[in-house]
Formats: structure tokens, C-alpha cells, sequence
């Protein structure tokens, strides 16, 4: 389970508790951005009591993707068979863990979806976050025409076998649009993606990561996105990993 944290103090406790409940062999890695609030300390201390717990402290918000994949570097080394991504806030329901559990037996990569039957958003937002909400993947979905129906989930299960396999050093996004470049990357090289059906209620503690600057960032890099990986759809399997390596430099 690799989890990013800023500024979950008063979360972060109540995430891993949920999680060893669960009754699978799991260990926690915390990537924390040097939290103001005093996260790292406390994922120090939850650490400290329990050797499944593991802490990367960084300087400062290096931000959502070099989060993960040096994250998905760690887990990989230590031998990991699968790597979940979730957020930290309490967002993503550890209940449904074992129904991604499920669904990778039978696919390379598992997305929570909050946009199949099944899924959904709080219940509490006013219409017009839920359009936006909602606008984030119609839009990233009409540009790169995959059919995954939530492209910006950020609660995924990956076989060990798939992130080996993906050039994890030439992903560029950052940010939001980050879990759509990863998404968009899995599909160009055929890899299967199934989706779960999942709430996503809104953050109880704490302050939402999402700012207008973020979405407009994502907005313009879905188009890079697009524009870097055009030709991968035109060729065999087999050469798609090279073509990858060699033209994403954005």
C-alpha cells in the first residue's frame, strides 16, 4: 500500500488501522512531503510499534507523482506481488480492497471507479461539483479515447508484473492528471483494466489538495499527454515499449 501523505494527521491513524483489518498480508509504505501538521512523526510512531509500516520522509511537496513512483520502486524492491495507490484521507473505503483483490486475479491493473454501475460521489456535493467532478473524465476520456470510465481515480491495484512493465522513468504528469497519463500509458500497451465500483465521500478532516491551478494544469496536460503517446496505438504490441522509452521526453 503506498500512500502519500500532506497533512494527514488526524487520518492517517484511522487509514492503517482499517487496513490491517482487512485479512490479507499488507505492509504500508507513507511518503510523506514533510507535513506542517506533524504527520511524519506520527507515521513514525505508528512505524515504530509495527514493522508492516514503513516511512519515506521527504524534503518537501514533491508532489503526487515522484510520490508514487518512488513509492512503487520501494514496494517493488521489497518484493511486493501488488501495489495499491490510495489516498490518505479516508476517500477510499479499505472495505473494498478485497473486491480489487478479486478483480486482479483476472486483469493487470484494478481502478476504483466512482462512474459504473455501482459507483458513486457524495451524496452531499452540490450539482455543480458533481458535473465538474464528473467533466474531468468525459474530457480526459473524449481526448485519449480509452474506455475505462474513471481515467482520474487515484485508489488502483497494479500487478507487480504491469508496473515492471511500464517505462515508469518517462512519465512526465504531475499532479491530477497524473493518474490519467498512467491509465492512458496501461491502456496504449494492451494491459487489461478492470474497474470496481466505489463511494467516494468527501474528506471529513482536513483540506481538500484541489485547487483551480491543478485543474488547469490537467486540462492542458491531457492534450501533451495525448500528443506524446500518438503513435503507440499504431503499432504492434511488441514495439510499443521501445516507442514509449523513446518518445516520451516531455
Amino acid at each position: 500500500m503506498v500512500i502519500p501523505t500532506y497533512n494527514e494527521a488526524e487520518n492517517l491513524p484511522k487509514l492503517v488501522s482499517a487496513l490491517f483489518l482487512l485479512p490479507f498480508d499488507l505492509r504500508v509504505l507513507v511518503v510523506d512531503d514533510n507535513s506542517l501538521d506533524g504527520t511524519g512523526p506520527i507515521a513514525d510512531e505508528i512505524a515504530k510499534h509495527d514493522e508492516r509500516v514503513r516511512v519515506l520522509h521527504r524534503a518537501g511537496k514533491g508532489g503526487l507523482r515522484s510520490a508514487y513512483l518512488e513509492g512503487f520502486r520501494i514496494a517493488l524492491d521489497d518484493g511486493a506481488d501488488a501495489v495499491m495507490q490510495m489516498d490518505s484521507d479516508l476517500s477510499h473505503d479499505p472495505a473494498k480492497i478485497p473486491e480489487m483483490i478479486e478483480s486482479l486475479q483476472s486483469n493487470d491493473l484494478v481502478i476504483g471507479s466512482r462512474y459504473i454501475p455501482g459507483g458513486s460521489v457524495d451524496k452531499q456535493w452540490p450539482l455543480w461539483r458533481r458535473n465538474l467532478s464528473a467533466f474531468g473524465n468525459i474530457y480526459s476520456r473524449a481526448i485519449l479515447r480509452v474506455p475505462q470510465h474513471d481515467v482520474t481515480s487515484g485508489f488502483r491495484l497494479w500487478r507487480r508484473e504491469t508496473l515492471l512493465g511500464m517505462p515508469l522513468d518517462h512519465v512526465r504528469s504531475n499532479g491530477y492528471v497524473f493518474q490519467v497519463e498512467m491509465a492512458y500509458l496501461a491502456h496504449c500497451l494492451e494491459y487489461k483494466i478492470g474497474e470496481v465500483p466505489i463511494y467516494f465521500p468527501d474528506r471529513r478532516v482536513g483540506k481538500s489538495k484541489m485547487s483551480f491551478a491543478i485543474q488547469t494544469e490537467a486540462a492542458i496536460r491531457v492534450w501533451q499527454v495525448w500528443w506524446n503517446y500518438r503513435d503507440l496505438r499504431q503499432t504492434g504490441k511488441s514495439g510499443r515499449l521501445s516507442q514509449v522509452k523513446q518518445k516520451a521526453n516531455f
